[in-house]
């Protein structure tokens, strides 16, 4: 189907040009030489005019199956040129018949190279904008492309990431408390089983990312045990709110390995979702040991995050940090679209 019918906005906004140039083609054939009067003008020029305006759309199917560049280039050439003339033919046709229909039919020869001029500037011009177009959604598409591969690039760092931080947390508790190393690995199985479901969705439900990062802190449970604590703070508008899948357990998981970690009484997590102006924003805020050393690789999931956003939503998607004292935050903010 031709683009101009996805939306009936299009539609009119379309058929109103072409009616802009039955006018200017009605002064055309009132101009002395043809000297129709206004009135025979527009009785030739609208009829004329809505007619070619559809068939100036054919040429967007014969466009996508002979692209420019392609080896077909000469006969595409051809196609197009002899559709140019078709065209043209079945317009003077269809002038001849407006002027034997309303009894000017003598004076309709007249603006018969006019019309045929008019017939051929216009198919031709329709078969260059058309190209204009396949250029500019070949490029849309490209970019598109670019970023669900960019997507799915950040989106498969996510599970080694944390599936490396896991292990190395049961490695830790094999030795010196082997049941809890094995709940670790239950719940861990668990995490990975649950996370399966959603890697290969766009976006979730933000209960569900909820419920995911609840699964991802069940896993930390075990090691920390109540040196870990959190506080969800849910707006109700929240829920239903459609957001990429894993951007909130990299925020969690950053405030456990680089906060809750270094601290031997342990700490509060505090997430707070909520929407404003129509926006989630969320905040997840975490104690931290200000002296304790930093990791080499601190910060990959919140960088992982970060680009996941700017590369969905643009610069509607934003990832801010902070620290004050022994308090560290992670901002989120994202588009609150409530539909897949």
């Amino acid at each position: 189907m031709h683009p101009i019918f996805r939306k009936a906005q299009w539609l009119r906004r379309y058929v109103a040009v072409w009616l802009g140039l039955a006018y200017m083609l009605a002064d055309l054939f009132h101009m002395p030489g043809i000297a129709l009067s206004w009135r025979q003008a527009l009785v030739l020029a609208i009829p004329l005019c809505i007619f070619f305006a559809f068939v100036c759309l054919t040429p967007w199917y014969m466009c996508r199956q002979m692209p420019l560049g392609s080896a077909r280039n000469i006969q595409s050439k051809f196609y197009h040129a002899t559709a140019a003339v078709l065209a043209t033919c079945l317009l003077v046709g269809l002038a001849q018949g407006i002027g034997y229909i309303f009894g000017f039919a003598q004076q309709v020869k007249a603006a018969i190279p006019a019309v045929i001029s008019v017939g051929l500037l216009l198919y031709l011009l329709s078969v260059a904008l058309h190209y204009l177009m396949l250029a500019f959604e070949m490029s849309q598409q490209a970019a598109i492309d670019a970023r669900d591969a960019e997507l799915r690039a950040l989106k498969a760092q996510i599970n080694p990431h944390f599936l490396f931080n896991s292990l190395n947390s049961i490695t830790a508790l094999t030795t010196s408390d082997p049941g809890r190393a094995r709940e670790m690995c239950i719940r861990l199985s668990d995490f990975l089983r649950h996370t399966l479901g959603l890697g290969e969705r766009q976006d979730v439900a933000w209960n569900e990312e909820l419920d995911l990062t609840q699964a991802y802190l069940d896993v930390e449970q075990i090691r920390f045990g109540s040196r870990l604590n959190v506080e969800v703070r849910v707006d109700g508008k929240c829920g239903d709110c459609r957001v990429p899948p894993l951007v909130l357990q990299p925020l969690v998981e950053n405030a456990v390995k680089h906060g809750i970690a270094t601290l031997v009484g342990g700490g509060t997590i505090v997430v707070d979702s909520r929407v404003l102006e129509g926006q989630l924003r969320v905040c997840v805020e975490n104690c931290f040991d200000p002296e304790s050393p930093t990791p080499r690789r601190h910060g990959l999931g919140l960088r992982n995050v970060r680009s996941r956003l700017q590369t969905r939503f643009g610069d509607a998607g934003q990832l801010l940090t902070s620290a004050d004292g022994n308090r560290f935050r992670a901002e989120m903010a994202v588009p609150c679209r409530t539909t897949d």
